[in-house]
């Protein structure tokens, strides 16, 4: 297994892409702690495997406790996946400063600062690893979403800058630009449509493979930047959206 032995923090891990993250990472022989606002599932809470870690990543303005807590209750830590991050759509002339804020704060601040209070326990640990998850809309763009295409752009350029930093440290830093993944809030979107089926098969066809992503397509790429098979990537963004942004648009 490719992650045997291995101590991962995960941020925003029950659900969604997170979620995937986990379920792959438990598969390949790591141990994981989830830290995100809500509690996890019951199915999680009852593993062996997993902790989960209260916390608003939004608002906390020290992480050193909570990384400390999971190197404590582990014996250390080799991986941090920062994957939490919110979005809603709002345009130039409707967003306030509050929601820029609120966006900032989770898709851009909580990662840069996880990364400095796990740099102690990382720097102690050969092959260490920091994987973010930014977005194809760090590439291009919604109708709506400058505050957070801006925010994963960001996300994707301070990937870089960190495995520039960092690289003397032993550690490496890489992003996964996730396409369209499904979740339960994306089911919901599509229901919301007149003829839900039409709406799913024309969001297949945008996809050169013919479907939407699913959580654990994130999590077998997450395993791979996780493990010592991707020991001379650092500072690469690898987008993951079955072809979707490969593909030009024809008029319809």
């Amino acid at each position: 297994m490719d992650l045997e032995n291995k101590i991962a923090l995960v941020t925003g891990g029950g659900r969604g892409i997170g979620r995937g993250i986990v379920e792959r990472f438990l598969e390949e022989g790591a141990r994981v702690a989830i830290v995100q606002r809500s509690a996890v599932d019951r199915d999680l809470r009852e593993d062996p495997r997993v902790m989960g870690v209260p916390a608003d990543l939004a608002t906390v303005t020290n992480f050193v406790p909570v990384v400390d807590r999971v190197a404590r209750h582990w014996g250390g830590l080799d991986i941090l996946v920062n994957n939490a991050g919110i979005m809603f759509e709002r345009s130039v002339a409707e967003i306030t400063e509050a929601e820029w804020d609120l966006m900032a704060a989770t898709n851009l601040r909580a990662p840069l600062f996880l990364c400095q209070a796990t740099l102690p326990h990382l720097r102690r640990r050969p092959g260490a690893s920091i994987i973010n998850i930014g977005s194809i809309e760090g590439i291009g763009a919604n109708p709506g979403h400058a505050a957070y295409s801006a925010t994963k752009a960001g996300l994707h350029g301070m990937t870089r800058a960190l495995a520039v930093d960092l690289g003397a440290d032993g550690i490496r830093c890489n992003a996964i630009a996730p396409g369209w993944i499904a979740s339960d809030l994306s089911e919901a979107y599509l229901d919301s449509f007149k003829d839900p089926a039409e709406a799913r098969h024309a969001l297949d066809r945008l996809h050169p493979v013919g479907r939407v992503g699913q959580g654990t397509d994130i999590g077998d790429v997450a395993v791979f930047l996780a493990s010592d098979r991707s020991r001379f990537m650092t500072g690469e963004t690898l987008v993951v959206d079955g072809g979707r942004t490969a593909k030009l648009p024809l008029p319809q």
